[in-house]
């Protein structure tokens, strides 16, 4: 008997809790359906997917336009390499070679990535990272232009598609320095985009305290 009351008293708990999440339209309803997928989203959602992606930044907003084309899906590849061909020649990256890297047409601020964890020795020429340097509190996320190899480690040199130059702590306000990405700076490795511009929901509310030239929307350089 004790063991069919235990199983009665779940069965209305569960109904009880089902009724608040979602179908009760009061604020008492309302309060605890956001208390709850708050709590679900930072202690169940993103600790699993941080385990199964193998990295702590799964889901990565671009925060600035150093990525951006002009029309992005919309622009035509071959005319945007021809305004950037010397950049990456420098680097002897050829257009053929850039055309076939992911993300040949880069992404724009607001957009939200994918991220996974990246194997330093298994990432090449062309990869999108996400990686910390200087003091931005938030990671870079640039494409990776040349590697090479000291002391037995990596190191990665990357630049933005729409920057026209390798940031060094000469050049930005945060002390930036991508010409020497140490592996432990690295924090993944982007591989799609989930959704184009959503992440604007939450940049708008600091667009204030960011530098002028960090603003707004993105237009190419």
């Amino acid at each position: 008997m004790k063991l069919k009351e235990a199983k009665e008293k779940i069965k209305k708990g569960f109904k009880k809790f089902w009724f608040l999440l979602w179908k009760d339209n009061s604020i008492k309803g309302w309060l605890f359906s956001v208390i709850f997928l708050f709590v679900f989203i930072k202690f169940i959602f993103f600790p699993i997917l941080n385990l199964v992606t193998g990295t702590a930044l799964p889901l990565a907003i671009v925060e600035s336009c150093s990525m951006y084309h002009q029309g992005n899906v919309f622009s035509s590849f071959d005319d945007w390499f021809a305004r950037h061909d010397l950049k990456y020649s420098e680097f002897e990256i050829t257009k053929t070679e850039f055309g076939s890297f992911l993300f040949r047409r880069g992404f724009s601020k607001g957009d939200i990535l994918f991220m996974i964890g990246a194997n330093p020795d298994k990432l090449k020429v062309g990869d999108i990272i996400a990686f910390k340097s200087g003091t931005r509190n938030t990671p870079v996320i640039h494409r990776i232009i040349e590697i090479r190899e000291e002391n037995g480690e990596r190191i990665f040199t990357t630049i933005g598609d729409n920057n026209a130059k390798i940031l060094t702590p000469s050049n930005n306000l945060f002390g930036i320095d991508e010409r020497e990405i140490q592996e432990e700076q690295i924090v993944g490795k982007a591989v799609f985009r989930v959704v184009p511009a959503l992440g604007w929901v939450k940049l708008i509310f600091f667009e204030g305290s960011k530098p002028a030239s960090e603003r707004g929307f993105c237009k190419e350089n």
